[in-house]
Parts: C-alpha cells; sequence; structure tokens
C-alpha cells in the first residue's frame, strides 16, 4: 500500500576547469535536434552553448533550461579571471530580451530535452574531457509530469502567439481540426 512510483531526474552537472572550448557538445546537440535528425549542423538549434574567452583560456557551458516569460530584473556582474561578464551570460532560460535557446526558424524557446530517446545525453557522450557528467537521483513521481507538459504547451503557445499573434493561431487551429 505505501509503494509509490519513482521518476528518474537527470541532470548535467558541468566541471568548467575541465573544459577546453571544443565545442563538440554544441555540433552533436544541433545535428541531434536538426530535422530529420543528423542531417545538418546549425549550433543556433544547439541546447548547449559555450561562453568562451579563449584568451584566457576560459569556457563555461551552460545548456537551456526553463522559458522565462519576462525579462529578469537581476544585472549582476561577475569577474572571472579579470573579466567582467554580464550575469545573462550565464543564465539557463530563454527570455524575450535575449536570442540565446530560440529556435532560429520558428522563434520558439529552447529546453534541454536530455537527448529523449538516447540512453544518456549526447553532450555528455562527446564530451571527452569529462567537462560534462550525468547524474540522476529517484523521486516520488506524482501529477507533476502532466503540469509540466500542460506548462510546456502553454509556453510554446504564448510564444506563438507573440509572434504570429492570437487571431492567426485560432485560424491556423481551426483549418487544422477541420482536416481531421
Amino acid at each position: 500500500m505505501g509503494d509509490t512510483e519513482k521518476k528518474i531526474i537527470k541532470t548535467i552537472r558541468i566541471d568548467v576547469d575541465k573544459c577546453n572550448g571544443c565545442r563538440a557538445c554544441e555540433m552533436i546537440c544541433s545535428a541531434f535536434h536538426a530535422e530529420p535528425k543528423y542531417s545538418s549542423n546549425n549550433p543556433a538549434r544547439s541546447r548547449i552553448r559555450i561562453i568562451r574567452e579563449p584568451l584566457r583560456d576560459l569556457y563555461v557551458p551552460v545548456y537551456a533550461g526553463e522559458y522565462a516569460v519576462a525579462e529578469c530584473a537581476g544585472r549582476d556582474k561577475y569577474t572571472i579571471d579579470g573579466k567582467e561578464y554580464d550575469e545573462c551570460a550565464f543564465c539557463r532560460a530563454s527570455c524575450p530580451s535575449r536570442d540565446e535557446f530560440k529556435e532560429p526558424d520558428s522563434g520558439l524557446p529552447l529546453k534541454c530535452d536530455m537527448c529523449e530517446g538516447e540512453e544518456e545525453p549526447l553532450c555528455v557522450k562527446w564530451c571527452m574531457h569529462d567537462a560534462l557528467i550525468l547524474e540522476t537521483r529517484e523521486e516520488a513521481a506524482g501529477d507533476e509530469e502532466a503540469s509540466e507538459e500542460a506548462e510546456d504547451l502553454e509556453i510554446g503557445l504564448e510564444a506563438l502567439a507573440d509572434k504570429f499573434g492570437l487571431a492567426r493561431i485560432q485560424d491556423a487551429i481551426e483549418r487544422i481540426s477541420k482536416k481531421d
């Protein structure tokens, strides 16, 4: 009676000290998410980005997180090896104030899906320097998955409505529903 379902949560731990800026993670991610799969490489489709400062030998991998509906209020600055970085450089969210982690063709927000359907994220698999490490943990499962899917759907629809207007989206839905 006390058995609760468990779900596996995957995260990617990033060891900045090991990243050499090869960008293999960006390339394999963009190829995996190309249509059809592996048909092209476009780093703008990648769900991981390398923030680069090659003269100082600094490379910071950042992978796409949740969509932020509004621009954040924080504009903190980080100083690393004497160079100042804006907080946005390390942010994982796609938001209205910047173009990172947005699909180049549609403008829809991108989110790391851990290469769904693969045994492990390909960026982790292709990282030859172990800068990206897959970590898993178990949590009690609930109705969170359904609510996350609904939230993802709403975020996608809001992004489309922002780009094309609600009336055009409604017209397209009507045309699609009449095809069935």
